[in-house]
């Protein structure tokens, strides 16, 4: 059964389309800076991830794996994110770890990419030598440990109990000896969750906002029963709440919905670390190839250049001082839960 809802959570997801404004990110607008004191060839978007150097601070976010058919496109991602200079993080192993002859549709990527950043992933629920297992199937770089709770209530076979899962993972985080990343999976994450996962020890946090790929639908459409409603934290909110925190330690990794150049920037100016997509890259490979998906990020990280330089960035790390407006939504929840964004728009570093 669970080889078969892999198959069928990458046709239903490549179906699903965007929500125009639902990430929040349309409420977020950044200051142009009409003189710029740079040239191109002085913007750098590069970042270290995990140790190793990036061409932009990019994460192919888990999507798939687990099912024969699917080892062509983990193959396609990891040929690409090592091509472009990007960070690629499997979707869930646990079918690898119960049904062995699954498992190379995970070792592919390792070996299509032997030197870039590659992020396992499993359950939050997992143990300590299922988390090895999972890191050492593919030589990875740290672990995703994915929440989603709405997921497996949406899901007729899916978990019901989820009593202790942060206690396992402040266990995970100080026994593994590769770093942990938290993720949520499209539901997002308030700012005390955020505070409670990193009281346990994690300092890579993937707020994994709503707005993109719905997984709650995708189990109900499985099903066959619409409970009639979404859920989740949009992903500009879950991100303004977890830096609300203002804890250095932790670096917070944006995703859910992302789509563009602009909402990468958007995303990394607020103060995110990382930027991570899924489904559009997934979309680009799976009706084109993997040269059009590594022109496509290449373009991307392009993008992302143009849209520093017209901030006056020459680092990703200068976005921290571009002067950013919230608004609407964004701005009436931030409000609402205490949070004084003011600041932002206050900024004057680049201009």
């Amino acid at each position: 059964m669970r080889l078969n809802r892999k198959l069928e959570h990458i046709e239903l997801s490549l179906g699903q389309s965007s929500v125009e404004g639902a990430t929040g990110f349309n409420d977020i607008t950044l200051v142009h800076n009409p003189l710029p004191q740079l040239d191109w060839e002085d913007v750098d978007a590069s970042c270290v991830f995990l140790g190793k150097q990036l061409k932009a601070p990019l994460l192919i976010n888990a999507m798939t794996g687990g099912h024969p058919q699917l080892e062509s496109i983990n193959h396609g991602l990891a040929r690409a994110a090592a091509a472009a200079g990007v960070a690629l993080a499997v979707g869930s192993q646990r079918a690898a770890l119960e049904d062995h002859s699954t498992r190379s549709s995970f070792t592919v990527v390792r070996e299509a990419n032997p030197d870039g950043v590659i992020l396992a992933n499993l359950g939050a629920n997992c143990s300590l030598s299922e988390a090895r297992e999972a890191i050492a199937m593919i030589r990875a770089d740290g672990i995703q440990l994915h929440l989603n709770a709405p997921q497996e209530l949406a899901m007729t076979e899916g978990d019901r109990r989820f009593r202790g899962l942060l206690e396992n993972i402040g266990h995970l985080a100080g026994q593994l000896e590769v770093p942990v990343i938290v993720k949520e999976v499209g539901f997002g994450m308030p700012r005390e969750s955020i505070r409670r996962i990193a009281g346990a020890g994690v300092t890579l946090i993937d707020v994994g906002g709503a707005g993109g790929t719905d997984f709650m639908a995708i189990e109900q459409a499985r099903s066959g029963r619409d409970a009639g409603f979404s859920w989740g934290i949009p992903t500009a909110v879950s991100l303004l709440e977890g830096l609300a925190e203002e804890n250095e330690e932790v670096c917070l990794i944006a995703s859910g919905g992302i789509q563009h150049a602009l909402d990468c920037v958007k995303a990394l100016s607020l103060g995110c670390f990382l930027v991570g997509m899924a489904r559009p890259l997934l979309k680009i490979l799976i009706h084109g190839s993997v040269e059009e998906l590594t022109l496509y990020l290449d373009r991307l990280i392009e993008d992302i250049r143009r849209v520093m330089l017209m901030l006056g960035a020459k680092t990703v790390r200068d976005l921290k001082n571009a002067p950013v407006i919230i608004e609407g939504q964004t701005y009436h929840w931030m409000c609402r839960r205490g949070i004084d964004v003011s600041h932002y728009a206050r900024r004057q570093g680049l201009l």
